[in-house]
């Protein structure tokens, strides 16, 4: 049989009608007060339900978590009923869905946080950059971030439950399984890589050392949810937020292996082959020679995303590099982007201008190939004007 992104596959309980993903997308669209998600949400991944897999944008575990302006959570009474609703749309029209569990550790401000407090983090390092907050009058606004406060060991244990408490949450809400996030220099992966870390305790120093968090975390949410109901998303060799490790090839071979030998879902990792977020045409070596190690390391199921068009996700399937592969702006833009992509249709184009905060517009208003044809109607958009 010819493997392809169109096939059939497996993962844990499921089966998945193809091999493409809908990549996590911050879109920072949930309703206030309380980073709830709302029926505007729910239609936008409902659209989208025929990617084999939907992953949810990022969603913190708990407000110290929280990193950008409306980004929703999943650590309140009614951010679970707002994902429940989410859920249930998305299973009416067929999809699955997992939850993306996020920390964000320094890359935030205290203007997110609890009475103002300090974000935190595995060391006082101040990331470069800015932070997107609301300012006093609820307007969006950029501001330097601030130097994060060290976690103290024994605060750690906390930490761990409160992903526990989230992953119960999320399945308690209807979603199908759940993804940590341990990639793009958020808290795990600030954790891992040495540029972040450096800590002396036994949660610093060594690579097992600055592995122990993601480890611990991924063991507690895989007993209390079932393993294979989990996914780990990494980004080796990953610049983003200042990311940056003294042997990174040595550190995810680590990772790949330790995770290997937990019976997941699957490894979701973000392929640095050609520059990760940064798309370029022409393969970075130790890209590709960092994917093909942690392909013989990790023997489950291996999901690969960064910049992949039709023909280099086919590549990755039937040469067996992946498994699954995760598209992220194309899902932005095409709701419909299998069915565009199994009869290679033109795609609509993503406008950056609308991918963080707003309403309908460059949320849930890109046309199906269906709509373009006149075969269906559009939406009333006006129903969601409430939230």
């Amino acid at each position: 049989m010819t493997l392809s992104l169109f096939s059939r596959y497996e993962i844990g309980p499921y089966l998945l009608n193809n091999r493409m993903v809908m990549a996590p997308l911050t879109r920072s669209r949930s309703r206030q007060p309380g980073n709830i998600p709302g029926r505007l949400n729910a239609f936008y991944y409902a659209q989208r339900a025929s990617a084999g897999l939907i992953i949810t944008e990022a969603t913190q575990i708990a407000q110290q978590g929280q990193g950008y302006a409306w980004t929703p959570g999943i650590y309140s009474e009614e951010q679970i009923e707002g994902w429940r609703l989410v859920a249930e749309s998305v299973h009416d029209a067929g999809g699955l869905i997992f939850m993306q569990l996020w920390h964000v550790g320094r890359i935030s401000h205290p203007a997110l946080q609890l009475k103002g407090a300090l974000p935190v983090a595995p060391s006082a390092i101040t990331p470069t950059g800015m932070a997107f907050i609301t300012n006093t009058r609820g307007d969006p606004e950029f501001v330097p971030f601030v130097t994060p406060r060290a976690l103290e060991t024994d605060e750690l244990p906390a930490l761990v439950k409160q992903y526990v408490q989230a992953a119960k949450n999320a399945l308690s809400a209807g979603l199908d399984g759940i993804e940590v996030h341990a990639a793009n220099g958020y808290l795990l992966d600030q954790f891992l890589n040495s540029s972040t870390n450096l800590r002396t305790d036994a949660y610093g120093g060594s690579i097992e050392n600055r592995a122990r968090l993601l480890l611990e975390v991924v063991g507690a949410v895989g007993r209390v949810c079932g393993s294979e109901r989990v996914g780990v998303r990494i980004s080796p060799l990953g610049t983003f937020n200042d990311m940056g490790d003294e042997n990174p090839e040595a550190l995810f071979a680590y990772v790949a292996e330790k995770l290997s030998g937990l019976d997941l879902a699957y490894l979701h990792v973000v392929d640095p082959s050609y520059g990760g977020h940064q798309t370029t045409d022409e393969p970075d070596p130790r890209g590709l020679a960092i994917m093909a190690m942690i392909r013989e390391r990790f023997a489950g199921t291996l999901m690969v995303c960064g910049g992949y068009t039709l023909e280099r996700a086919q590549d990755a399937i039937q040469t067996h590099k992946a498994d699954l592969v995760a598209f992220g702006r194309p899902f932005i833009a095409n709701p419909d982007l299998p069915e565009r992509l199994r009869t290679q249709s033109p795609l609509n184009v993503a406008d950056p201008a609308t991918f963080y905060g707003g309403g309908v517009h460059g949320y849930v208003d890109y046309p199906t190939l269906k709509q373009l044809n006149g075969e269906e109607g559009l939406p009333d958009f006006s129903v969601f004007e409430a939230g």
